[in-house]
């Protein structure tokens, strides 16, 4: 999965489909088609748990992903990650099975 800059001059990032996708390193302007893309790659890939990393921060990122979250009809739950995988700092995404 390449996630694609929409500014010239800007280099797309190769992002591992892994299920692990660490936002860290991408604009917020681009979190919502990131998160989208990547959970739409995990379930082509049957990788139906997701850990989505958002950081801790004063909760912005982890509220706009867990409202994508929420709109997603494929997403079966979604739970802030134990401490060993990131505290709140991550949350755990459950995905349905494609069909």
């Amino acid at each position: 999965m390449t996630a694609d800059s929409v500014d010239p001059g800007e280099q797309p990032v190769d992002l591992p489909i892994d299920g692990v996708l660490d936002l860290h390193t991408f604009r917020p302007r681009d979190v919502k088609a990131l998160v989208n893309d990547y959970l739409d790659a995990c379930r082509e890939r049957r990788i139906l748990r997701v850990r989505i990393i958002h950081g801790k921060g004063i909760g912005a990122l982890r509220t706009t992903v867990h409202a994508l979250l929420a709109l997603r009809s494929d997403v079966k739950e979604f739970h802030l990650a134990s401490e060993p995988f990131g505290g709140w700092g991550a949350t755990i995404v459950h995905l349905h099975p494609p069909t």
